[in-house]
């Protein structure tokens, strides 16, 4: 199977750093349908966590944050790169990026039996660039 690249929408959110907030916030996307293609979650060091959502639902995820007194970030831009699991998958799109002189501002990713998927941010600035740079 040939890896797929998307470029993706995602949108984030602020909530407490504190036990069950996760939960809540999952549990009122969930309550209103939003499928998730991908889900990012770490300290900003503000008290609050961001949680990164990527969804091909953005008005139901607006709806479910907003019913938590939350509020949803603008829409940001970042690519997501699913395919079959192999040695050194993730390295080679990091050096499609790297000769195409696009700094990599962060990225996720994980195996399952038989697949990958990872998440991939650059600056909005190099979005351009690092999308010729992949081919989508």
């Amino acid at each position: 199977m040939a890896d797929k690249l998307r470029r993706v929408d995602y949108y984030y959110v602020h909530a407490p750093d504190k036990p069950g907030e996760g939960y809540r916030v999952l549990a009122a996307v969930k309550e209103a349908g939003v499928n998730l293609l991908s889900l990012t979650a770490f300290p900003d060091g503000k008290g609050t966590t961001q949680i990164d959502f990527v969804t091909e639902n953005a008005d139901g995820l607006a709806r479910a944050v907003k019913g938590l007194g939350l509020s949803l970030s603008p829409k940001h831009q970042a690519f997501l790169i699913q395919g079959t699991d192999r040695p050194g998958a993730v390295a080679e799109y990091f050096k499609k990026l790297a000769d195409a002189g696009v700094n990599i501002h962060a990225t996720n990713a994980a195996c399952c039996p038989g697949g990958f998927g990872m998440i991939l941010w650059v600056k909005p600035e190099s979005y351009q660039k690092a999308a010729k740079a992949l081919g989508v």
